[in-house]
């Protein structure tokens, strides 16, 4: 089949049909007696990208976006403004793209979904004949943790903008000798990688700044996590890790793992001590990352079951708990892949598509996924690291299967100068998945 890209529907939004890697077809607005509406809740990675290829794949669709903030803030690379190497703007984006594309755009918080309406702080009531959520996640915070501590002192910055802004403002104001805590959270939670590329950026800040007293502990309640031998490998190589005492007296890193008591269980926020489940750590930065469910308006919406997250038909993205509304991205149960910023704007592809022939009354094709996650280890010298995979829906529905993938060489495959182009190929990355997304 034909793959959809940007040249595609470029070449084929003026009316002409073709099918793309989705199953969908193009229409044309001649097709539709009257319009049909769609309103999206959130405006995320997933949210952006189902409205805009909604609103090509059928430009007679009504489609709407409702997002409080005006100013979008991606949590991919946020690591690098962290670390000091980019500057907080350059992770922000607006709607006035989508705008031109002829998507309504209403900043406001919603507080209810109906069977056919969405309702708003504002007093908006918006109609819709299906509805797309995709409201990200919210956090299980532990005892001595809130959002307001969290918006203050002891950020998560696991949604990218003003808490990424003030653990970036703590690193740089940390003296030399000082101690970081980074506190990853339990399976299943946004970018699994992310973590860890955290920990690499902020070593990589501390060698570049000459904080080489420094020390950066892990506290993990996990023994594995993702690109698991990839990420020590580059400790060993950058910042002195050793591998057979996870860390080690010369290493900037040191990773403590569930079997080790790495669990993390209380904060004293007042006494910057947290308590693990073996022993107290004390430290001069914290960032603890909670666990994590299914953003708010889900819960609210009924769109989640009791493992805190939504349940939905994998072909369609639509809920199994409410008919007409789909939930995507970070938020719902795709069985089989990861929760990324990639893989939310691939499931909002599938989505989009789906919905389109839904509301026109057209078979569904079948769908494909695609995902990619980079992770930046160190920047001086450039060393990056990525996992890539396609992946189909299992004929039963029960599961995305991956089909085809890659994972960055190590060891002996190791190459410097592949490995440096991968920075390049994340940084390239970005600007094209966030042009095509919010259409800037």
């Amino acid at each position: 089949m034909t793959q959809m890209n940007r040249r595609n529907f470029l070449k084929f939004s003026g009316g002409a049909a073709t099918v793309a890697a989705t199953g969908a077809t193009f229409y044309t607005p001649s097709a539709f007696a009257a319009k049909a509406r769609v309103v999206v809740v959130g405006g995320g990675m997933g949210g952006a990208t189902a409205a805009r290829y909604i609103k090509r794949l059928d430009p007679a669709i009504d489609v709407t976006i409702v997002e409080a903030n005006p100013t979008y803030h991606c949590c991919f690379l946020s690591n690098m403004v962290v670390a000091g190497e980019r500057d907080l703007d350059y992770l922000a984006h607006g709607y006035k793209g989508l705008a031109a594309e002829g998507i309504n755009i209403v900043h406001d918080t919603v507080t209810a979904i109906g069977d056919k309406s969405v309702s708003t702080a504002g007093g908006n009531k918006l109609a819709f004949d299906r509805c797309i959520v995709s409201p990200g996640v919210s956090f299980k915070y532990i005892e001595g943790y809130n959002e307001e501590i969290a918006n203050t002192k002891i950020p998560h910055a696991w949604k990218a903008g003003k808490q990424t802004q003030l653990l970036r403002d703590q690193l740089h104001s940390m003296k030399d000798g000082g101690t970081v805590l980074i506190c990853p959270p339990r399976n299943p939670f946004r970018c699994p990688p992310g973590p860890y590329e955290r920990a690499s950026l902020v070593a990589n800040y501390l060698k570049k700044s000459g904080k080489t007293k420094s020390k950066i502990i892990i506290l993990d309640p996990k023994d594995k996590f993702s690109k698991f031998g990839l990420f020590r490998e580059g400790w060993k190589n950058h910042y002195g890790f050793n591998p057979d005492e996870n860390g080690g007296d010369k290493s900037l890193i040191t990773w403590v793992k569930a079997a080790e008591g790495g669990a993390l269980e209380e904060l004293d926020a007042k006494n910057m001590t947290v308590t693990a489940s073996v022993e107290d750590f004390k430290a001069d930065v914290i960032n603890i990352i909670p666990d994590q469910k299914a953003g708010h308006i889900a819960h609210v919406a009924g769109l989640v079951d009791k493992s805190g997250w939504c349940p939905i038909n994998l072909h369609t993205f639509e809920s199994t708990m409410r008919k007409n509304i789909h939930v995507i991205g970070d938020a719902s149960v795709a069985k089989g892949m990861p929760k990324s910023g990639y893989a939310a704007a691939s499931e909002a592809k599938v989505c989009a598509a789906s919905v389109v022939e839904l509301l026109n009354g057209m078979p569904l094709g079948t769908p494909s996924y695609v995902n990619t996650c980079y992770s930046i280890l160190s920047t001086k010298p450039a060393d990056g690291i990525s996992v890539a995979a396609v992946y189909r829906l299992k004929k039963d529905g029960s599961k995305i299967q991956k089909v085809s993938g890659g994972l960055t060489p190590s060891g002996k495959d190791y190459k410097a100068s592949d490995r440096a182009r991968e920075v390049q190929y994340a940084l390239s990355w970005y600007e094209n998945i966030t042009a095509n997304t919010f259409a800037d």
